[in-house]
């Protein structure tokens, strides 16, 4: 059960820092100058990402208090 807390908060940790890593580039968009189209094109691809990294942050919570209650 120990592996399932550990794994889970390494999930939600790799989660947390992909969220990180979507601020930055969202705020390197926007400061990049581009029109605004392209600014938007890149934008969009950073919230799949978000998105993404939401999902795993959640997994990551579940294992852990899935672990928690078994363990």
């Amino acid at each position: 059960m120990e592996m399932l807390i550990w794994g889970g908060a390494a999930l939600t940790m790799a989660g947390v820092l992909t969220l990180l890593w979507c601020i930055i580039l969202a705020m390197r968009a926007r400061k990049s100058g581009l029109p605004d189209a392209e600014i938007k094109a890149q934008l969009q691809s950073v919230v799949v990402l978000n998105l993404g990294a939401l999902a795993v942050s959640g997994l990551g919570l579940i294992v852990v208090v899935v672990g928690v209650i078994l363990g």
